[in-house]
Protein backbone atom coordinates (compact mmCIF):
# COMPACT_ATOMS: atom_id res chain seq x y z
CA UNK A 1 0.00 0.00 0.00
CA UNK A 2 0.91 3.96 -1.17
CA UNK A 3 1.36 5.48 2.32
CA UNK A 4 1.08 9.75 2.78
CA UNK A 5 2.00 11.98 5.34
CA UNK A 6 3.65 15.38 6.35
CA UNK A 7 6.69 16.73 6.84
CA UNK A 8 6.31 18.57 10.02
CA UNK A 9 3.19 19.64 11.49
CA UNK A 10 0.24 21.99 9.76
CA UNK A 11 -1.30 24.81 11.10
CA UNK A 12 -4.64 22.99 11.23
CA UNK A 13 -3.31 20.81 13.92
CA UNK A 14 -1.82 24.27 15.66
CA UNK A 15 -5.78 26.18 14.80
CA UNK A 16 -7.11 22.78 16.78
CA UNK A 17 -5.40 23.43 19.86
CA UNK A 18 -2.72 21.21 19.76
CA UNK A 19 0.83 22.43 20.75
CA UNK A 20 2.90 19.49 21.40
CA UNK A 21 4.15 16.59 18.57
CA UNK A 22 2.97 14.01 21.06
CA UNK A 23 -0.16 14.48 19.38
CA UNK A 24 0.24 14.35 15.94
CA UNK A 25 0.60 10.87 15.47
CA UNK A 26 -3.06 10.71 17.03
CA UNK A 27 -3.83 13.59 14.73
CA UNK A 28 -3.02 11.93 11.08
CA UNK A 29 -4.57 8.89 11.87
CA UNK A 30 -7.89 10.92 12.14
CA UNK A 31 -6.96 12.47 9.54
CA UNK A 32 -6.67 8.83 7.86
CA UNK A 33 -2.84 9.36 7.15
CA UNK A 34 0.04 6.45 7.35
CA UNK A 35 3.28 8.55 8.02
CA UNK A 36 5.29 11.88 9.81
CA UNK A 37 8.51 12.66 8.79
CA UNK A 38 10.90 14.74 11.45
CA UNK A 39 13.26 17.05 10.65
CA UNK A 40 16.69 17.83 12.08
CA UNK A 41 17.04 20.28 9.27
CA UNK A 42 18.45 23.22 11.81
CA UNK A 43 20.20 20.75 14.38
CA UNK A 44 18.87 17.88 16.80
CA UNK A 45 17.73 19.01 19.87
CA UNK A 46 15.42 16.43 20.41
CA UNK A 47 16.21 14.22 23.24
CA UNK A 48 16.29 10.36 23.35
CA UNK A 49 13.22 10.14 25.99
CA UNK A 50 11.22 12.38 23.69
CA UNK A 51 12.34 10.64 20.70
CA UNK A 52 11.29 6.88 22.51
CA UNK A 53 8.07 8.71 23.30
CA UNK A 54 7.37 9.52 19.66
CA UNK A 55 8.34 5.75 18.53
CA UNK A 56 5.85 4.28 20.99
CA UNK A 57 3.13 6.74 20.05
CA UNK A 58 3.74 7.14 16.07
CA UNK A 59 3.26 2.76 16.82
CA UNK A 60 0.25 2.62 18.33
CA UNK A 61 -1.07 5.03 15.93
CA UNK A 62 -0.21 3.33 12.80
CA UNK A 63 2.12 6.38 11.66
CA UNK A 64 5.14 5.48 10.06
CA UNK A 65 8.28 7.78 10.78
CA UNK A 66 11.01 8.61 9.26
CA UNK A 67 13.64 11.84 9.94
CA UNK A 68 15.53 14.25 7.84
CA UNK A 69 18.54 15.22 8.73
CA UNK A 70 20.55 18.01 9.26
CA UNK A 71 21.10 20.60 6.18
CA UNK A 72 24.82 21.25 7.77
CA UNK A 73 25.70 17.96 5.83
CA UNK A 74 27.64 18.69 2.43
CA UNK A 75 29.79 15.50 1.40
CA UNK A 76 31.36 16.91 -0.93
CA UNK A 77 33.76 19.37 1.41
CA UNK A 78 37.46 19.20 0.87
CA UNK A 79 37.89 19.76 5.23
CA UNK A 80 38.35 16.43 6.57
CA UNK A 81 36.93 18.69 10.11
CA UNK A 82 33.76 19.43 7.99
CA UNK A 83 33.46 16.30 7.11
CA UNK A 84 33.65 14.45 10.30
CA UNK A 85 30.91 16.93 11.39
CA UNK A 86 28.05 15.74 8.37
CA UNK A 87 29.08 12.21 9.84
CA UNK A 88 28.03 12.85 13.35
CA UNK A 89 25.11 14.96 12.05
CA UNK A 90 24.15 11.57 9.89
CA UNK A 91 24.88 9.27 12.96
CA UNK A 92 22.65 11.20 15.49
CA UNK A 93 20.03 11.18 12.76
CA UNK A 94 20.11 7.77 12.14
CA UNK A 95 20.22 6.95 15.82
CA UNK A 96 17.36 9.32 17.00
CA UNK A 97 15.58 7.59 13.88
CA UNK A 98 16.02 4.13 15.75
CA UNK A 99 14.85 5.73 19.08
CA UNK A 100 11.21 6.57 17.06
CA UNK A 101 11.31 3.12 15.79
CA UNK A 102 11.54 4.71 12.10
CA UNK A 103 13.52 3.27 8.71
CA UNK A 104 14.63 6.42 6.80
CA UNK A 105 16.52 9.10 6.95
CA UNK A 106 16.69 11.71 4.42
CA UNK A 107 20.05 13.39 3.68
CA UNK A 108 20.58 16.67 1.42
CA UNK A 109 24.21 15.03 -0.32
CA UNK A 110 26.23 18.46 -0.79
CA UNK A 111 26.57 21.18 -2.49
CA UNK A 112 29.87 21.88 -5.23
CA UNK A 113 30.69 24.85 -3.07
CA UNK A 114 33.74 26.41 -5.36
CA UNK A 115 34.43 23.00 -6.99
CA UNK A 116 33.76 21.66 -10.33
CA UNK A 117 30.97 19.46 -10.24
CA UNK A 118 33.22 16.48 -11.12
CA UNK A 119 35.75 17.38 -7.90
CA UNK A 120 32.28 17.64 -6.03
CA UNK A 121 30.82 14.59 -7.27
CA UNK A 122 34.92 12.67 -6.60
CA UNK A 123 34.57 13.78 -2.97
CA UNK A 124 30.29 12.98 -2.06
CA UNK A 125 31.33 9.15 -3.61
CA UNK A 126 34.78 9.06 -1.44
CA UNK A 127 32.68 10.32 1.50
CA UNK A 128 29.63 8.65 1.39
CA UNK A 129 31.56 5.02 0.79
CA UNK A 130 33.53 5.42 4.04
CA UNK A 131 30.10 6.74 5.92
CA UNK A 132 28.58 3.68 4.45
CA UNK A 133 31.39 1.67 5.93
CA UNK A 134 30.68 2.95 9.49
CA UNK A 135 26.61 2.59 9.16
CA UNK A 136 27.48 -1.09 8.33
CA UNK A 137 29.74 -1.71 11.27
CA UNK A 138 27.01 0.22 13.61
CA UNK A 139 23.81 -0.34 12.05
CA UNK A 140 24.22 -3.81 10.63
CA UNK A 141 21.27 -5.48 12.29
CA UNK A 142 18.89 -2.59 11.93
CA UNK A 143 16.59 -1.69 9.27
CA UNK A 144 17.03 1.29 8.23
CA UNK A 145 18.14 3.22 5.52
CA UNK A 146 20.12 6.67 4.47
CA UNK A 147 17.77 8.40 1.71
CA UNK A 148 19.74 10.92 -0.30
CA UNK A 149 17.48 13.64 -1.43
CA UNK A 150 17.55 15.14 -5.02
CA UNK A 151 17.79 18.38 -5.08
CA UNK A 152 16.10 21.88 -6.67
CA UNK A 153 19.30 24.16 -7.36
CA UNK A 154 22.01 23.32 -9.96
CA UNK A 155 24.65 24.14 -7.58
CA UNK A 156 23.64 21.39 -5.46
CA UNK A 157 24.54 17.65 -5.61
CA UNK A 158 21.34 15.71 -6.35
CA UNK A 159 20.23 15.00 -9.76
CA UNK A 160 18.03 12.50 -10.20
CA UNK A 161 21.01 10.44 -12.32
CA UNK A 162 23.45 11.49 -9.56
CA UNK A 163 21.16 10.11 -6.59
CA UNK A 164 20.00 6.84 -7.88
CA UNK A 165 24.36 6.47 -8.89
CA UNK A 166 25.17 7.05 -5.78
CA UNK A 167 22.58 4.46 -4.11
CA UNK A 168 24.40 1.66 -5.87
CA UNK A 169 26.94 1.60 -3.32
CA UNK A 170 25.51 -0.20 -0.26
CA UNK A 171 22.03 -1.71 0.39
CA UNK A 172 20.92 1.02 3.02
CA UNK A 173 20.68 3.60 0.29
CA UNK A 174 17.34 4.70 -1.01
CA UNK A 175 16.56 7.42 -3.05
CA UNK A 176 14.52 9.86 -1.93
CA UNK A 177 12.80 11.68 -5.01
CA UNK A 178 11.75 15.06 -4.39
CA UNK A 179 9.70 15.77 -7.53
CA UNK A 180 9.20 19.54 -6.81
CA UNK A 181 12.79 20.28 -6.79
CA UNK A 182 13.50 17.79 -9.85
CA UNK A 183 11.26 19.64 -11.50
CA UNK A 184 12.45 22.93 -10.55
CA UNK A 185 15.90 21.41 -12.28
CA UNK A 186 13.94 20.79 -15.53
CA UNK A 187 12.46 23.99 -15.21
CA UNK A 188 8.66 23.11 -15.13
CA UNK A 189 9.09 19.97 -17.61
CA UNK A 190 8.40 17.06 -15.27
CA UNK A 191 5.77 15.35 -17.19
CA UNK A 192 4.67 11.50 -17.32
CA UNK A 193 7.39 11.02 -20.01
CA UNK A 194 10.16 12.18 -17.41
CA UNK A 195 8.45 10.38 -14.49
CA UNK A 196 8.69 7.16 -16.31
CA UNK A 197 12.51 8.26 -17.27
CA UNK A 198 12.91 8.46 -13.37
CA UNK A 199 11.92 5.05 -12.65
CA UNK A 200 13.39 3.35 -15.65
CA UNK A 201 16.77 4.89 -14.57
CA UNK A 202 15.87 3.45 -10.82
CA UNK A 203 15.01 0.17 -11.83
CA UNK A 204 17.69 -0.57 -14.42
CA UNK A 205 20.20 0.61 -11.84
CA UNK A 206 19.37 0.05 -8.54
CA UNK A 207 16.64 -3.17 -9.51
CA UNK A 208 12.89 -3.13 -8.69
CA UNK A 209 13.42 -4.24 -5.31
CA UNK A 210 15.00 -0.90 -4.00
CA UNK A 211 12.99 1.08 -6.24
CA UNK A 212 9.85 -0.31 -4.85
CA UNK A 213 11.29 1.18 -1.14
CA UNK A 214 11.38 4.69 -2.72
CA UNK A 215 11.05 7.38 -0.89
CA UNK A 216 9.48 10.55 -2.32
CA UNK A 217 9.04 14.22 -1.43
CA UNK A 218 6.00 16.04 -3.62
CA UNK A 219 4.74 19.79 -3.25
CA UNK A 220 5.03 22.28 -5.68
CA UNK A 221 7.75 24.49 -5.83
CA UNK A 222 8.30 28.71 -7.16
CA UNK A 223 11.72 28.06 -9.14
CA UNK A 224 13.88 30.75 -11.31
CA UNK A 225 16.66 29.98 -13.86
CA UNK A 226 18.88 29.36 -10.87
CA UNK A 227 16.27 26.71 -9.48
CA UNK A 228 14.25 26.25 -6.51
CA UNK A 229 12.91 29.44 -4.69
CA UNK A 230 10.07 28.26 -2.27
CA UNK A 231 7.37 25.70 -1.71
CA UNK A 232 3.58 26.33 -2.45
CA UNK A 233 0.66 24.60 -1.77
CA UNK A 234 -1.54 22.18 -4.71
CA UNK A 235 -3.82 25.05 -4.44
CA UNK A 236 -1.01 26.84 -6.65
CA UNK A 237 -1.87 26.84 -10.66
CA UNK A 238 1.16 28.75 -12.07
CA UNK A 239 4.23 25.93 -10.59
CA UNK A 240 4.01 21.98 -11.08
CA UNK A 241 4.67 19.43 -10.50
CA UNK A 242 1.82 17.96 -11.42
CA UNK A 243 0.75 14.94 -9.11
CA UNK A 244 -1.71 13.12 -11.80
CA UNK A 245 1.32 11.71 -14.32
CA UNK A 246 3.12 10.35 -11.11
CA UNK A 247 0.07 8.77 -9.66
CA UNK A 248 -0.29 6.99 -13.09
CA UNK A 249 3.37 5.83 -13.03
CA UNK A 250 3.55 4.66 -9.69
CA UNK A 251 0.45 2.58 -10.46
CA UNK A 252 1.73 1.19 -13.96
CA UNK A 253 5.31 -0.06 -12.20
CA UNK A 254 3.05 -0.93 -9.28
CA UNK A 255 5.23 0.60 -6.61
CA UNK A 256 3.61 -0.48 -3.30
CA UNK A 257 5.40 0.22 -0.87
CA UNK A 258 6.20 3.79 -2.06
CA UNK A 259 6.42 6.28 0.68
CA UNK A 260 5.18 10.15 -0.01
CA UNK A 261 5.49 13.04 2.08
CA UNK A 262 3.68 16.14 1.52
CA UNK A 263 6.42 19.19 2.17
CA UNK A 264 3.47 22.09 1.11
CA UNK A 265 3.70 25.12 2.94
CA UNK A 266 1.98 25.39 6.21
CA UNK A 267 -0.88 22.80 4.82
CA UNK A 268 1.40 19.75 4.56
CA UNK A 269 -1.05 17.43 6.09
CA UNK A 270 -4.10 18.71 4.67
CA UNK A 271 -2.68 18.76 1.11
CA UNK A 272 -0.78 15.21 1.71
CA UNK A 273 -4.86 13.65 2.57
CA UNK A 274 -5.30 15.62 -0.84
CA UNK A 275 -2.49 13.29 -2.29
CA UNK A 276 -4.09 10.42 -0.80
CA UNK A 277 -8.01 10.91 -1.41
CA UNK A 278 -6.58 11.75 -5.29
CA UNK A 279 -4.30 8.39 -5.41
CA UNK A 280 -7.14 6.03 -4.11
CA UNK A 281 -9.82 7.35 -6.13
CA UNK A 282 -8.62 7.94 -9.34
Amino acid sequence: MVKFGPSGNDELFYSEGHNSTIEVFKWLKDLNLDLYEYSFGRGILLKDDTAIKFGEEARNNNIQISVHAPYFVNLANPDEDAITKSFGYIINSLDKLILMQGEKCVVHIGSCMKLSRDEALSNVNKNLNKLMEVIDEKYRDKNIYLCPETMGKFQQIGTYKEIIDLCTMHKKLIPTFDFGHINCVLQGKLNYDEYRKIFDYSIKKLGIEKTQKIHIHFSKIEFSSKGEIKHLTLEDDKYGPQFEPLAEVIKEYNLQQATIICESKNIMAQDAKKLKTQFYTN
